[in-house]
């Protein structure tokens, strides 16, 4: 992905105005090894091109999902090699859209009873008494199993999740 690839080549400044990312941010990225084909001009600065926009924008994302910095590298590493990596990378990707998808279910769920307790708490604050609890997802009750050591003082014990 050399800088001079495609249109004309710019500074780090305008790549961090293009992506919205800090130039800091963007050297981290390089310095990762996950920025690949960034050329230098004559006084050594670093010279971009439009395919570092989007490559920035997919590293940024694939953070963001949870791919580890070391497979961040090792994708970079393969795409650097070329078309004869194209299986590689799309596994890997596939691979770690199943990962995202677990955690966006996994989220899913906890944002559901996060929801329900909202309701909760409207509900005691509107009539003023305590509603019966909501079920977990464990099939139980959320505020229902109080530990018997309530005994012990108030600042040792947690809080009861109501």
């Amino acid at each position: 992905m050399p800088a001079e690839s495609r249109g004309t080549p710019f500074h780090i400044g305008e790549l961090a105005a293009r992506t919205g990312r800090t130039v800091h941010a963007i050297r981290w990225y390089e310095t990762q090894g996950l920025v690949p084909g960034v050329a230098r001009d004559e006084g050594g600065r670093r010279l971009y091109g439009e395919p570092h926009v989007g490559w920035l924008d997919l590293m940024e994302r694939l953070r963001r999902t949870g791919m580890s910095i070391a497979e961040m590298r090792e994708y970079t590493a393969l795409a650097v090699q070329g078309k004869s990596t194209l299986r590689q990378r799309r596994d890997m990707l596939a691979a770690h859209r199943e990962r995202v998808t677990g955690t966006i279910a996994e989220w899913k769920r906890a944002l559901t009873l996060v929801e329900s307790k909202i309701v909760f708490y409207d509900e005691w604050m509107a009539s003023g008494h305590r509603p019966p609890s909501i079920p977990a997802e464990s099939g139980g009750t959320a505020t229902a199993a109080r530990p018997r050591a309530r005994r012990r003082k108030a600042a040792a014990a947690p809080p009861t999740p109501q």
